[in-house]
């Protein structure tokens, strides 16, 4: 299959096939909801928090540039950008967490992947066609999106999904872009999220060498530490830095090509998308240093625990009662009803799924 095809017939019109997957992902209903997805900051405690929609508009933003300065497909890597969240749960990654948890605990050893969640959404979950569920997006699209970290071969992708999508090899180096594009996007977001919030400062990560050489960078063009202006560009050199860094990188490892390289480069070898490997060092270190500082903060973490109570349970009252789900989900529930109950509870936006839980027990989180 190459790479622009679709599984289905679909009439063409001036668009190229990859800003057509574009816009269908962002027209789908599941682009929408991601404004009340959380992102890391439950969204309803300050408007300014990133959420699953600006988080993968920044991502998809970045994903464009590094693509044109590669000489890469641009609408092929903000269509996968723009899809890569569709699948994550309520309350960021512990929502997944917790839908994983409970589906391995009762039900299926296959769990809940939000990665995967993202592609039955395009391919299974949005309604669009009479005579076809999903949106009929093309091949590298679908590839970058079921494909989007490594390792590929999961436990639940069964011999169809090798045959077709061939897991022993990487994906386009779009999908590699959008993947590096993601870690920029959220790393910078959160800091300037937590600084702002005063969750964490600058002190918490100033051992970074990487953070160390921003802020010189910023007091070097005159803006002070203590000033406001300061935290804007800190966050967009740092931005500049790894983008930069990533472009000059993986200009020395890209295949030489004028065509999108769907499934062509062997999973064995190394991602050719990439940091220098002092800077991916930095980079490692940086996000040990959020997840100890910004991400377990005792804040965040009552949030997400009461998010947790949440999904688990929605889920026990879902599985126990399928008839509490749309008559939709309930018709599909009669064949496995812990994996409808799942992509019910993953389309919620974190609001909707609060209500429901409260409307069920009375009780609000």
């Amino acid at each position: 299959m190459q790479c622009a095809d679709r599984f289905y017939p679909s009439i063409k019109d001036f668009r190229d096939s990859f800003y057509r997957d574009r816009d269908r992902i962002i027209h789908s209903s599941s682009f929408r909801r991601l404004e009340y997805k959380t992102q890391v900051f439950i969204n309803y405690v300050g408007d300014y928090f990133r959420t699953r929609l600006t988080h993968s508009l920044e991502v998809a933003q970045i994903s464009r540039t590094i693509a044109r300065e590669l000489r890469l497909s641009e609408p092929l890597a903000e269509a996968i950008a723009l899809a890569h969240d569709l699948g994550h749960t309520p309350f960021g990654h512990v929502g997944g967490d917790e839908l994983d948890r409970l589906i391995k605990d009762r039900f299926s050893s296959n769990g809940f992947e939000h990665n995967f969640q993202s592609f039955r959404v395009v391919t299974k979950l949005e309604k669009r066609y009479k005579d076809f569920d999903g949106l009929n997006l093309t091949f590298a699209t679908l590839e970058g999106i079921l494909k989007h970290s490594y390792p590929y071969k999961k436990p639940f992708l069964n011999a169809w999904y090798d045959e077709v999508f061939k897991l022993d090899r990487h994906p386009s180096l779009e999908a590699m872009i959008v993947d590096k594009a993601d870690e920029i996007a959220y790393i910078s977001a959160d800091i300037d999220d937590g600084i702002k919030y005063g969750l964490i400062d600058f002190a918490t990560i100033e051992e970074n060498e990487l953070v160390q050489e921003v802020m010189h960078e910023a007091q070097t063009e005159g803006y002070k530490r203590e000033e406001k202006l300061f935290r804007y560009r800190f966050t967009s050199l740092l931005i500049a830095k790894m983008v930069i860094s990533l472009i000059n990188e993986s200009k020395k490892h890209i295949p030489k090509s004028n065509k999108v390289l769907c499934a062509t480069i062997p999973a064995s070898e190394s991602l050719p998308i990439c940091y220098p490997d002092t800077l991916s060092t930095q980079i490692k270190k940086l996000k040990k240093i959020l997840y100890e500082k910004l991400y377990r903060h005792p804040q965040i973490l009552r949030k997400m625990y009461a998010g947790k109570q949440c999904i688990e349970g929605l889920f026990k009252a879902l599985t126990e009662e399928p008839r509490l789900m749309p008559d939709e989900y309930y018709q599909r529930a009669q064949e496995e009803v812990y994996r409808v109950a799942a992509d019910f509870i993953a389309g919620m936006s974190d609001r909707y799924a609060m209500g429901l839980y409260h409307e069920i027990y009375g009780i609000k989180l």
